[in-house]
């Protein structure tokens, strides 16, 4: 489905609020393509208020949200190795009611849970300020809602 950034906006801040955590989400797509907008409107619907920077830089940002919920952003944009995962503690992510929200997650390899939703994001031509959306379920994660796209399943 292609989305407008508004409307994308609007999807994030429904998931976000609708959720129920822990989910890990990963967002997939080239340079500029909206993986930080949806974030932030994951983050900003399950709570999140005040300044929300890029973590390309540090990698990982924590925030608390609704209900006990802590939202953890990642950009693995430039993770050298997947083995790095394990110094910004990857194997605690999910176990609490945590939104995971992790950008290049195909940079993670082999360390990506069983269970995740996968959101990739294009440009729908150059110049466009409309989005491709594509939701791919991988194993069993909770309930990802309001969709405004088509569910395909992948593997």
């Amino acid at each position: 489905m292609t989305l407008s950034e508004r409307e994308l906006v609007h999807w994030g801040e429904r998931i976000g609020r609708e959720v129920s955590a822990p989910i890990f989400i990963g967002l997939t797509g080239q340079l500029g393509a909206g993986k930080s907008v949806l974030a932030r409107a994951i983050a900003r619907g399950a709570g999140v208020e005040g300044a929300m920077p890029s973590p390309t830089f540090n990698l990982m940002f924590r925030y608390p949200a609704r209900e006990g919920v802590e939202v953890v952003h990642l950009d693995l944009y430039r993770l050298r190795e997947p083995d790095e995962l394990w110094e910004l503690g990857w194997e605690e992510l999910g176990h609490g009611p945590d939104v995971v929200l992790v950008e290049w997650p195909e940079r993670a390899g082999d360390h990506l849970p069983e269970d995740r939703w996968e959101i990739h994001l294009s440009p729908a031509g150059p110049g466009s300020h409309l989005r491709i959306v594509q939701v791919h379920r991988i194993g069993d994660p909770p309930h990802l809602p309001g969709f405004p796209v088509r569910l395909e399943s992948g593997a």
